[in-house]
């Protein structure tokens, strides 16, 4: 994973992950991929995004998946 593609930056879009330091978060392209675009048409339509930038997305997720502790609640079975 590129590190300096996905950047967090306290104060911009909240602290959430972001593109390059851009006002493009993580989680709007990941929501974009599920919503059935594909890396063409997100760049298309998103000019100032790389098609590394969507891979980088991908990988940060999977990164976050992979982490070995979710919290869950005392009621959880």
């Amino acid at each position: 994973m590129s590190d300096l593609r996905i950047t967090v930056v306290p104060g911009l879009c909240g602290g959430r992950p972001t593109i390059r330091g851009m006002r493009v978060t993580v989680a709007d392209v990941l929501e974009l991929l599920a919503g059935g675009m594909s890396h063409d048409e997100i760049v298309a339509d998103y000019p100032y995004l790389e098609r590394e930038d969507i891979v980088a997305c991908l990988q940060f997720a999977a990164s976050q998946a992979r982490r070995e502790e979710f919290p869950i609640g005392r009621d959880a079975a």
